[in-house]
């Protein structure tokens, strides 16, 4: 690794990161929490509220339900975000990292990066999701989080909370592909020194959010029909599929993507900009030295050809002439040669006068290359 590639590096470790991963994914479900209860009776099949918008679905939840209902099942997103976005980002970032030493592609660095941040976030966090919605759903029979934990274990045993990992890793690897792309490429465009910038953060953050939301709404729609299993045992992903095309139509596979737009963008600028800050703050550097990630211009970038010089060796003649002076000819034609320069303006001048009254000697060309210098037979000499 030469300097370059050195200084290019995060400044911040793998403790770090993940400290910092860990209170951002927390702090992102507390605020978004509500609005992504909204998304989830939105995507409901079964509900009867499932025709409104996200502002009656929410009053709705308050009004019938209680003021407490759109946070209910909160504290399962709670215990697993913090180790599985901990891990989620120590993975990425290390990953992004060891994967410049193998290739130049900023694009597929990213996506290899994600998809295996990816499969680590949604081994800890799919249980969770699991709870969660089964919590969030309309009339639902559980009111904590360890009586639903315990009951689905009872009736449908462990499978059921990896019943929807299959599609999740579906749905979340081109969801995170997106989703670092974008940030990425914001970056690299808007923060190429990858300095402490919390506008560019929350800017970067949100537009990710966005469109890999958007873009992955139907799978979003079957992972949460498969772990509600709101109509019934739903085994597959193929069979979830079946089951909404047939109660719902084509349109039922964008259900809730409104709610889920406006739940992504802040919720991925709340993560960003509160990982990047305490990545900054327990780092402890000054902002001038701090660098959150790999630096953007010189990051992955294909090296740099050597061109090798090839410099014919010089005589002694020739670095003798290249250490001595320049000469400067006079008016009258004497030779005039610069002072030294410790000499001062009195001695120079006192040189100057002394070399004038010398003799004058023919003046040699010191520049005169070998193949300039005339042969033998060429300087007058006999031939014979």
């Amino acid at each position: 690794m030469n300097i370059d590639d050195y200084e290019s590096l995060p400044t911040t470790s793998v403790g770090i990161n993940m400290t910092a991963g860990a209170l951002a994914g927390i702090l992102e479900h507390i605020i978004m929490y509500p609005l992504d209860s909204v998304k989830t009776r939105m995507q409901s099949l079964t509900s009867p509220t499932k025709h409104l918008n996200i502002t009656a679905t929410f009053k709705n939840m308050i009004t019938r339900e209680g003021i407490m209902r759109p946070i209910r099942g909160a504290s399962a997103v709670v215990a697993g975000a913090g180790p599985a976005h901990s891990l989620y980002f120590a993975v990425y970032e290390l990953t992004k990292e060891q994967l410049t030493k193998v290739t130049s592609h900023n694009n597929l660095n990213y996506v290899l990066s994600g998809s295996l941040a990816t499969m680590v976030h949604d081994a800890i966090s799919n249980p969770t999701d699991v709870i969660k919605q089964r919590m969030q759903m309309y009339n639902s029979p559980y009111t904590s989080v360890i009586r639903c934990m315990r009951d689905v274990y009872q009736k449908e045993g462990l499978h059921a909370f990896y019943r929807s990992y299959w599609t999740q890793l579906v749905m979340n690897i081109p969801y995170q592909t997106i989703h670092f792309t974008t940030y990425e490429f914001l970056q690299n465009r808007l923060n190429v020194e990858r300095k402490y910038t919390p506008m560019v953060h929350m800017v970067a953050g949100a537009a990710a959010g966005a469109s890999a939301a958007a873009i992955t709404t139907p799978l979003d729609v079957v992972k949460t029909l498969l772990n509600t299993q709101e109509t019934g045992l739903t085994k597959g992903m193929i069979e979830a599929i079946r089951k909404i095309y047939r109660m719902a139509g084509p349109r039922g596979f964008f259900k809730g993507m409104t709610a889920r737009v406006l739940y992504a963008m802040p919720a991925t600028a709340i993560c960003w900009s509160t990982y990047e800050f305490f990545k900054f703050y327990l780092c402890g550097m000054d902002s001038d030295k701090y660098k959150s990630s790999i630096t953007g211009r010189s990051e992955l970038q294909t090296p740099k050809q050597s061109t090798v010089n090839y410099v014919l060796p010089k005589s002694e003649s020739d670095e003798r002439e290249a250490e001595l002076p320049e000469l400067t000819v006079a008016k009258d034609g004497a030779v005039l040669h610069p002072a030294p320069p410790s000499v001062n303006a009195a001695g120079a001048i006192k040189t100057v006068c002394e070399l004038s009254t010398r003799t004058a000697a023919p003046t040699i060309n010191l520049h005169t290359r070998h193949t300039e210098v005339k042969g033998p037979y060429e300087r007058g000499f006999s031939s014979t």
